[in-house]
């Protein structure tokens, strides 16, 4: 295991292919990944019906510090995530740490809803784009991957290896990404 870690939260309505390619991609790069269910440890049902068992209750992963918080999208699980006191007190310390944040889909409405990255390019789900209108955010819907310094944000499940692949980047650096790309046939 590489010393790089990571917390991917897990909440009911998470979108399965962006969580678990970034689960799966993050530890085939050797970066130390915790699942925490927010709000629970009991088995969560995501979007489409798959059900998965967090490591741990996101209330105690918080405990600790992360090199990089992983949001899935799924609207339900991003819904969840942007009602989350917990959450957004966690996305402000990592933030405030100067330390990796990513959003797919619809999870970047979780980043709006918590004032974070304000000021910074991001993308997310076409249907939530029309949230960010408005907002301090610089919208960009013309690529798949976003990263404005620590902040790294992506459009959808077609675009999860993709995503999961520029966190392991910043993490383990590019040689040990494409290292995982090339064995993952990418």
């Amino acid at each position: 295991m590489s010393s790089k870690s990571a917390l991917v939260i897990l909440a009911t309505g998470s979108e399965e292919m962006e969580f678990v390619i970034s689960v799966d991609v993050l530890r085939r790069a050797k970066v130390n990944v915790t699942v925490g269910g927010l709000g629970t440890t009991v088995p969560i049902k995501c979007s489409r019906d798959v059900v998965i068992h967090p490591d741990v209750p996101l209330s105690e992963a918080a405990k600790q510090e992360y090199d990089a918080i992983v949001l899935p999208g799924g609207l339900g699980g991003a819904k969840a995530m942007a009602e989350s006191k917990e959450v957004g007190e966690l996305l402000k310390r990592q933030e405030s740490n100067n330390r990796l944040i990513a959003a797919i889909c619809a999870a970047p409405t979780a980043l709006l809803a918590h004032s974070i990255g304000t000021g910074k390019s991001i993308t997310s789900y076409p249907s939530v784009q029309d949230q960010f209108k408005g907002s301090t955010y610089n919208y960009v819907n013309d690529k798949t991957v976003v990263q404005d310094g620590q902040l790294i944000t992506s459009r959808g499940p077609g675009t999860a290896f993709e995503f999961a692949l520029k966190i392991a980047e910043n993490l383990v650096g590019a040689e040990e990404a494409a290292a995982v790309a090339k064995g993952m046939l990418l």
